[in-house]
């Protein structure tokens, strides 16, 4: 998992790149779930607060600009 911090030193193309990547993953992770091969759940939910947190740091910036 991600800190803020850590998120808002990266640029957008960065940000942009980093959220395709956990989307990927987190299609595998439920498709997992649906299998019932998923070994950690919780997964599911830092990849998606990540998502969350990226887009809100490239939502910032776009109304700052």
């Amino acid at each position: 998992m991600q800190k803020m911090k850590e998120i808002r030193q990266l640029s957008d193309a960065d940000l942009l790149r980093q959220v395709d990547i956990l989307k990927e993953e987190l299609f595998d992770l439920r498709f997992k779930q649906a299998t019932g091969f998923l070994e950690n759940p919780a997964r599911i939910r830092e990849i998606r607060k990540t998502i969350a947190r990226i887009k809100t740091v490239l939502t910032e910036r776009q109304n700052n600009a």
